[in-house]
Protein backbone atom coordinates (compact mmCIF):
# COMPACT_ATOMS: atom_id res chain seq x y z
CA UNK A 1 0.00 0.00 0.00
CA UNK A 2 1.18 3.35 -0.51
CA UNK A 3 3.65 4.75 -3.44
CA UNK A 4 2.65 5.03 -7.19
CA UNK A 5 2.74 2.26 -8.87
CA UNK A 6 3.26 1.44 -12.99
CA UNK A 7 -0.48 1.45 -13.46
CA UNK A 8 -1.12 4.76 -11.48
CA UNK A 9 0.92 6.42 -13.75
CA UNK A 10 -0.91 4.72 -17.35
CA UNK A 11 -4.21 6.03 -15.42
CA UNK A 12 -2.91 9.02 -14.93
CA UNK A 13 -1.33 9.44 -18.50
CA UNK A 14 -5.14 8.30 -20.02
CA UNK A 15 -6.76 11.06 -17.95
CA UNK A 16 -4.76 13.69 -19.64
CA UNK A 17 -4.55 12.47 -23.08
CA UNK A 18 -8.61 12.56 -22.54
CA UNK A 19 -8.97 16.10 -20.26
CA UNK A 20 -6.79 18.12 -22.73
CA UNK A 21 -5.77 15.86 -26.02
CA UNK A 22 -2.52 15.38 -27.54
CA UNK A 23 -2.07 18.68 -29.53
CA UNK A 24 -2.27 20.54 -26.21
CA UNK A 25 0.04 18.09 -23.79
CA UNK A 26 3.34 19.12 -25.34
CA UNK A 27 2.40 22.76 -24.66
CA UNK A 28 1.20 22.15 -20.64
CA UNK A 29 4.34 20.26 -19.80
CA UNK A 30 6.48 23.31 -21.21
CA UNK A 31 4.68 25.67 -19.24
CA UNK A 32 4.55 23.28 -16.08
CA UNK A 33 8.50 23.23 -16.79
CA UNK A 34 9.08 26.88 -16.64
CA UNK A 35 6.79 27.35 -13.97
CA UNK A 36 9.01 24.92 -12.13
CA UNK A 37 11.95 26.28 -12.92
CA UNK A 38 10.38 30.53 -12.11
CA UNK A 39 9.77 28.60 -8.56
CA UNK A 40 12.84 26.67 -7.81
CA UNK A 41 14.81 30.32 -8.95
CA UNK A 42 12.43 32.42 -6.83
CA UNK A 43 13.32 29.58 -3.54
CA UNK A 44 16.67 30.24 -4.12
CA UNK A 45 16.62 33.98 -4.25
CA UNK A 46 15.03 33.77 -0.98
CA UNK A 47 17.63 31.49 0.67
CA UNK A 48 20.11 33.44 -0.48
CA UNK A 49 18.18 37.21 1.13
CA UNK A 50 18.04 35.10 4.66
CA UNK A 51 19.35 37.71 7.14
CA UNK A 52 22.50 36.04 8.63
CA UNK A 53 25.43 37.43 10.10
CA UNK A 54 28.47 35.84 11.41
CA UNK A 55 30.28 36.10 14.49
CA UNK A 56 34.18 36.92 15.41
CA UNK A 57 34.98 32.85 15.32
CA UNK A 58 32.94 32.18 12.03
CA UNK A 59 29.94 30.47 13.65
CA UNK A 60 26.47 31.32 11.96
CA UNK A 61 23.78 33.18 14.30
CA UNK A 62 20.85 33.23 12.29
CA UNK A 63 18.21 35.67 13.80
CA UNK A 64 14.72 35.23 14.19
CA UNK A 65 12.15 37.84 13.20
CA UNK A 66 9.99 36.72 16.07
CA UNK A 67 12.05 37.50 18.75
CA UNK A 68 12.09 41.29 19.83
CA UNK A 69 15.26 43.03 20.30
CA UNK A 70 15.45 44.12 23.87
CA UNK A 71 19.08 46.28 23.36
Amino acid sequence: MGGLQGWHLVVIIVLALLLFGAPKLPGLARSMGQSLRIFKSEVRQMKDDDPKSETVDGTVNEQNPNEKNNS
